[in-house]
């Protein structure tokens, strides 16, 4: 339960430092990245296998680079649903989700580090 919260917090950090990357998402606060984040984690838990599982045809015609898109409407999804976090377009999305997850990769190896035997 403790690594959940801390990987909650990390990604949530990682919205909160992705504006200064992609100058094109904007979160308002820490707040809104924390609802942010679960939201995010929740719609990648529930939906994305879906839909992956949906376009699995569009996704072997392109090699695998339909997930890229699959990631890009997730995050503009929630940048929709959500007050505070604004995406400004399709294509930003997508930026915006390949940094947000090579950010929270990131912090998430140097705060847990290798875990192998």
């Amino acid at each position: 339960m403790r690594n959940l919260l801390l990987v909650w917090l990390i990604n949530a950090l990682a919205l909160l430092a992705l504006p200064y990357v992609v100058p094109s998402v904007q979160v308002d606060g820490f707040v809104t990245a924390l609802v942010a984040a679960l939201v995010l984690g929740l719609v990648n838990t529930l939906i994305r296998p879906v839909l992956v599982l949906l376009t699995l045809p569009a996704t072997l015609l392109t090699l695998g680079l339909f997930i890229f898109v699959i990631n890009g409407l997730l995050f503009w999804m929630v940048a929709n649903l959500l007050e505070g976090f604004h995406v400004a377009g399709f294509w930003s999305a997508v930026l915006g989700a390949i940094v947000y997850a090579l950010i929270s990769w990131a912090a998430s190896a140097l705060v847990f580090g290798d875990r192998r035997p």
